[in-house]
């Protein structure tokens, strides 16, 4: 569940560099509430929150970013989700140092934590399972792969107001031990109304070149407030199995 709404959202951003963190802070909340259309009606299945804090280490304060999905109560005899995704990165740059993922969907269950190495371009991974499974590798990457949260925060730093409309741009990110490629198209500025008020943002169209997780033309849409804060506040989505819609339902602890 979050997996996917993740995945549809970071297909846009690995990229280039990043300016510096001017947008996000330590103790910020972001609530969401991520509805699917099934049998031709928009159900509101699930709550994603979306938080940031500090995490001292003995060499420095990193910055916490977390991710969590758990359906509504009424869902959980049919699909019970308790989806945790983390990365620790730099306050200034976002760049990653270390990510964790612990995933309960349904009956299915894994945990998947990831030790960046910069300087020699991998990843220890360390993957486990049900039934005691567990798997250890090291993964090559290239200079700008990021983990899937550490991007979808990094967008934030993007300057969208110098973009021209049909501006694309490329990113790679690692998930599931794979690097994978996608792209966005920057459709320009929209005004719509959310949970916050009418919020004047950048309209984005993502697209992936190496993997099945999103379908269609511009059919997988986001939407960030054009402010400083360049927080999501709208997302459309359309996936193998249906589509999904992610709607802000409130914002605490803002940078700007």
């Amino acid at each position: 569940m979050l997996r996917t709404f993740l995945i549809a959202l970071c297909f846009s951003f690995t990229f280039l560099s990043y300016a510096q963190n001017d947008a996000i802070g330590y103790n910020e909340t972001l609530v969401y509430t991520a509805s699917y259309n099934m049998s031709g009606i928009l159900n509101d299945l699930a709550e994603i929150k979306m938080e940031t804090s500090p995490v001292k280490t003995s060499k420095a304060t990193l910055l916490q970013l977390k991710c969590t999905a758990a359906t509504y109560s009424k869902w959980d005899n049919f699909f019970k989700i308790r989806d945790l995704y983390e990365s620790y990165v730099s306050p200034k740059s976002l760049t990653p140092y270390l990510y964790k993922r612990d995933i309960t969907e349904g009956g299915f269950y894994k945990y998947m934590k990831y030790t960046f190495s910069h300087k020699t371009h991998t990843v220890k991974s360390q993957m486990k399972k049900k039934n005691g499974y567990e798997e250890n590798k090291s993964v090559s990457i290239g200079n700008s792969t990021k983990d899937i949260v550490s991007t979808l925060y990094s967008i934030r730093l993007l300057d969208y107001s110098s973009m021209s409309v049909g501006t694309v741009k490329t990113f790679t990110i690692i998930f599931d031990n794979k690097e994978l490629k996608g792209q966005f198209t920057y459709l320009g500025k929209e005004t719509i109304s959310t949970a916050l008020g009418k919020k004047s943002c950048y309209k984005l169209a993502l697209g992936s070149r190496s993997t099945n997780a999103l379908q269609g033309t511009n059919s997988n849409l986001i939407w960030l407030t054009a402010d400083a804060n360049k927080i999501i506040v709208y997302g459309k989505f359309k996936i193998p199995v249906g589509t999904g819609e992610l709607r802000i339902k409130s914002a605490s602890g803002l940078r700007n």
